[in-house]
């Protein structure tokens, strides 16, 4: 009975074993199943409509990006399941919108564009701005246009929103009519487009070496490579072979490889030679950040031609970015952070930091708040102007009668 009892129990130890290794092996399997390869099965392939008309979408007279035929708005999940293909879709409509833009910034706004850098050889890559055909001219104002981070080009604020709600809400387009019909000259810049990104050759697969090649007889060997294509042909038929995404490499652009870099270009060679007395800036997102990093490194200059900055949702941080007191009192005094909240638009905000008034932006959209805060930037732009000529009216005046006074005493003394 003990002896029966030792080889029941010897026998379930063998038979845990094995299921035990039949579990692990079960799960290293799994674990090299890739789930993602898996998902790509039957994936169309990545070529899209290269215009408007193609993809069957136009904007019509609202500004609004309908289905040509349908008269409905842009769908995402055009195949079901199929998530990579439904974004590399809105990605080539992405950039035909930021084509249709510039098109818009050159022949609706008259704007041209300046090639970065300035003195660009032929054969480096370049980046450009828009400029209106007074902004360096214009002995007054200019207003300078500081886009978010992301695949936002110059005209815009927000992809998201050209496609899925409005040209005004999502360009700066209605922030340059506005600004024209007001008399100033207008800068847009472009800070994120920082390199030229362009396709790496294919690698080429190498051709087997003497000692790797088979010994066998050709026509056996021929026989074998037929039977392991048939059996390669059955599994990508079954799980075909996802797309591989072309290779790129980005050449960065000189002096422009960042925002931070590009808004400091910029105001060397076109902001601070521009005429303009008064020059006013709206930056949205990381867009402030860059100001305030351009602020870090030129503060004199921006304190000196700068009347007021607009900043909606802005990312900046004046102690991680290290700012002066001298900044921070100035930011004070000269800017106003329009913030995503739920609070109605204008509502001030507790400040967080020591740098600038905060107010409600009048949406919790954070994409939304330059969109949303328009009319109250503009209202908030010619305040300051006219405070500050005020003050300089009233300098004027004062010179002028400390003068006469002086005059009137010298004729009594003499």
């Amino acid at each position: 009975c003990s002896q029966s009892t030792e080889i029941f129990f010897f026998s379930i130890i063998i038979i845990s074993i094995l299921t035990l290794t039949h579990v692990i092996n079960f799960i290293y399997l799994l674990s090299k199943i890739d789930l993602d390869e898996l998902m790509k099965k039957d994936e169309p392939p990545f070529t899209f409509p290269k215009t408007l008309e193609e993809f069957e979408y136009a904007f019509n007279e609202y500004g609004q990006l309908r289905h040509i035929k349908t008269g409905e708005s842009f769908v995402f999940n055009a195949r079901e399941d199929l998530h990579r293909w439904n974004q590399k879709r809105y990605e080539a409509l992405g950039e035909i919108i930021t084509q249709f833009v510039y098109e818009l910034l050159e022949k609706k706004c008259n704007l041209t564009k300046a090639i970065l850098p300035v003195d660009a050889t032929e054969d480096e890559p370049t980046s450009f701005i828009y400029l209106s055909p007074d902004a360096l001219s214009n002995p007054s104002k200019l207003l300078v246009l500081i886009q978010g981070s992301g695949v936002v080009r110059a005209g815009q604020w927000a992809r998201r929103l050209i496609i899925n709600q409005d040209l005004d809400s999502g360009t700066q387009i209605p922030f340059i009519n506005r600004a024209m019909e007001e008399g100033y000259g207008v800068m847009v810049l472009n800070p994120n487009e920082n390199y030229l990104e362009v396709t790496k050759p294919a690698r080429s697969s190498p051709l087997p070496s003497p000692t790797e090649q088979s010994d066998e007889p050709a026509e056996k060997r021929e026989r074998k490579d037929e039977k392991e294509g048939k059996k390669k042909r059955e599994f990508y038929e079954k799980y075909r072979n996802p797309q591989k995404e072309t290779e790129t490499e980005q050449i960065p652009i000189r002096e422009n490889g960042s925002s931070e870099e590009h808004v400091l270009y910029v105001w060397d060679h076109f902001v601070s030679k521009a005429a303009a007395k008064n020059v006013f800036i709206v930056a949205h997102s990381y867009g402030g950040l860059s100001f305030v990093e351009l602020m870090n490194q030129r503060e004199m200059q921006v304190k000196s031609k700068v009347c007021a900055v607009a900043l909606t949702d802005s990312a900046h941080n004046i102690w991680l970015q290290e700012t002066s007191k001298g900044t921070q009192d100035w930011m004070q005094q000269h800017c106003c952070n329009w913030v995503s909240s739920p609070e109605p638009l204008d509502t001030p905000l507790d400040p967080m930091l020591p740098d600038c008034p905060r107010v409600s932006a009048g949406t919790e959209r954070h994409e939304l708040t330059s969109w949303m805060s328009f009319t109250s930037i503009f209202r908030f732009f010619g305040e300051v102007l006219e405070a500050k000529e005020g003050e300089e009216a009233e300098e004027t005046s004062n010179t002028v009668t400390t003068r006469s006074s002086s005059l009137k005493n010298k004729h009594q003394d003499l």
